[in-house]
């Protein structure tokens, strides 16, 4: 299993998406998730409208570089019109272990035709991922619940040649061990990526 931090490596909210715990995930050995906007035409990173305290993007893939591109970073685009700096970062900094997702639907169309890795999208809104076939993977998450999560349906992505990233529920303010425990469970033919705001317990639950 792959583990992402979501919006880092943070100890207290307040953390969530800056520098200090975007470091500290890379230094602890995940990647992370975290959303990228623009700002005066740079990108930014920041989950709500940015402003000119907002952490700067060229700085983190700079990080991730110095860490030889190990690390996923899951990118989430919460604006348009962010394809064209964002590849001039990725091709800078010769980073490849990413993925973008979130992006509205004419934008990922747009990324898929520049070449760009990008998730799709599956909740229980969203039944049936968009532009299934180009997507690399499968951003699994479940707003309300976890039990239309399966290992059958995990299997038929994985068997359809995408890689799926499960998103934990603590993410959405509901209790999560009895979905962990469930998915420590499935038998599956790849192993997964899974976005969760407890990196180090999580590692430490499905290593054991």
């Amino acid at each position: 299993m792959q583990i992402l931090a979501h919006r880092g490596y943070w100890m207290e909210e307040s953390e969530r998406n800056t520098p200090a715990a975007l470091r500290r995930a890379l230094d602890s050995g995940f990647g992370f998730e975290s959303d990228i906007r623009d700002y005066l035409g740079e990108l930014v990173i920041s989950h709500n409208i940015a402003d000119g305290s907002c952490q700067k993007a060229e700085e983190v893939f700079r990080w991730l570089a110095e860490h030889g591109d190990k690390y996923c970073f899951a990118v989430n685009i919460k604006a348009d019109g962010l394809k064209d700096l964002l590849a001039g970062l990725l091709e800078k900094y010769h980073i490849t272990n990413y993925f973008t997702f979130d992006m509205s639907v004419p934008q990922m169309v747009e990324y898929a035709d520049m070449g760009l890795t990008y998730f799709t999208r599956q909740s229980e809104v969203e039944p049936d991922p968009v532009m299934y076939d180009k997507a690399a993977g499968v951003w699994i998450d479940g707003f309300w619940g976890t039990d239309w999560i399966t290992e059958e349906l995990l299997q038929r992505h994985i068997a359809a040649g995408k890689t799926v990233c499960l998103v934990s529920p603590e993410l959405h303010g509901r209790p999560y061990m009895d979905f962990w425990e469930r998915f420590a469970s499935f038998r599956l033919d790849q192993d997964v990526i899974f976005c969760t705001d407890r990196p180090g317990e999580a590692k430490a639950f499905f290593s054991k």
